[in-house]
């Protein structure tokens, strides 16, 4: 039987042939198709880009002397159409630009995409999930922030969570996914709130690690989970010892496992007492290279938040190299997606230091820009 697989005089050697033919054609042509599917989309996410994480255009744009030339000078980008004539109308206005990007790229993308794209607002919302059920649960009476969720579903769930009282919680959990542990916490006569911040955080990290998306563009995903989680990770731990939380409260803050922060790396960090002692703790991996720089400003502001800025600022340049590495696939929507989230944050910020008469040097040390 064998032998008539691998004597070419014979047919089945020549099914074989042709099967493994069929096979490797499929192979190929499968991922011609992926890169077919991303064609598009990806060269306009290109094409429109991403300013407003750049230098040059961020410190132009903070010199506007009030709100309604800032807005004049944003909407004169096709990309734009901001309005509002206080602080807070013109972020909301912001965050909506934002919704409205990500439902363009939802309808010029495939839709095999809908799921991440999903799980990305599902991101978003998520806070307005933490906030609720912390009210709840501490006994705060005040209206939940229906209007604010963006997807359907978390509307839905912050109706019923209005409505089903406290003593529902454990089932309504259940019902819309959440995992056992968040539910055995929220059950407990005085429930830690900080442990459910980290439940909701893994919840959502692991929907984006299981959600489905197009053929060859599972590496891509994975490469930017795992880079997200090192920054979350290390921003956890900045701010927790800023805070002054000890080495046990702090181990419950890490999320996973990412590129370069291992848990023994993670267990090692929270035994030290302070931010400059922790970016000393990273040499070895890039995110000392990019931190070591900013101790001194850090010294001087006395503030995590310039530590954390330049975090996000190399997490741009982090998912710039995983687009160019996938760009025939879903590298130019990650790129596209993470740096309009950032460059949202970006404008808000210029938004409130111009309402505000805000310095424009104040306002330049608090913006994300991309690091060299």
């Amino acid at each position: 039987m064998l032998e008539g697989f691998l004597d070419p005089h014979q047919l089945p050697f020549w099914i074989l042939v042709s099967s493994i033919i069929i096979v490797v054609i499929g192979l190929i042509f499968r991922s011609f198709l992926t890169s077919v599917m991303f064609a598009y989309p990806s060269a306009k996410f290109e094409a429109i880009g991403n300013p407003y994480i750049g230098e040059k255009e961020l410190y132009n744009i903070v010199e506007s002397k009030n709100l309604n030339e800032f807005k004049e000078a944003l909407n004169a980008l096709k990309d734009y159409n901001v309005s509002g004539d206080d602080i807070y109308s013109v972020q909301k206005s912001l965050d909506e630009n934002f919704l409205q990007t990500i439902d363009m790229m939802r309808k010029d993308s495939s839709k095999k995409m809908n799921d991440f794209y999903d799980a990305y607002l599902e991101k978003i919302d998520i806070y307005l999930i933490k906030n609720e059920l912390k009210k709840m649960i501490i006994g705060k009476t005040e209206e939940v922030d229906i209007d604010s969720a963006i997807l359907p579903s978390t509307k839905e769930f912050l109706i019923k969570l209005k409505e089903s009282g406290k003593e529902n919680l454990p089932e309504l959990l259940k019902f819309y996914g959440f995992e056992k542990e968040l539910i055995e916490v929220i059950s407990k006569e005085i429930p830690d709130l900080l442990k459910i911040d980290v439940i909701v955080d893994k919840h959502i990290i692991n929907k984006l690690q299981q959600v489905k998306v197009p053929y060859k563009c599972e590496d891509a995903k994975q490469s930017f989970l795992k880079r997200a989680l090192d920054i979350i990770n290390i921003k956890n731990i900045l701010r927790a010892k800023q805070l002054g939380y000890d080495a046990n409260t702090c181990k419950m803050l890490f999320l996973g496992e990412g590129k370069e922060i291992a848990p023994w790396k993670f267990n090692e960090i929270v035994e030290l007492e302070t931010p400059p002692q922790i970016i000393s703790a990273l040499e070895g991996t890039s995110y000392f290279n990019v931190l070591k720089d900013s101790i001194e400003l850090y010294n001087k502001e006395d503030s995590v938040q310039v530590l954390e800025n330049v975090l996000d600022g190399y997490f741009i340049k982090l998912i710039k190299d995983i687009s160019i590495k996938n760009y025939l696939n879903l590298g130019p929507t990650l790129r596209f997606i993470v740096s309009k989230e950032l460059e949202i944050k970006n404008l808000k910020m210029i938004a409130k230091g111009i309402g505000e008469n805000l310095s424009s040097e104040f306002i330049k040390d608090s913006l994300i820009m991309e690091a060299a």
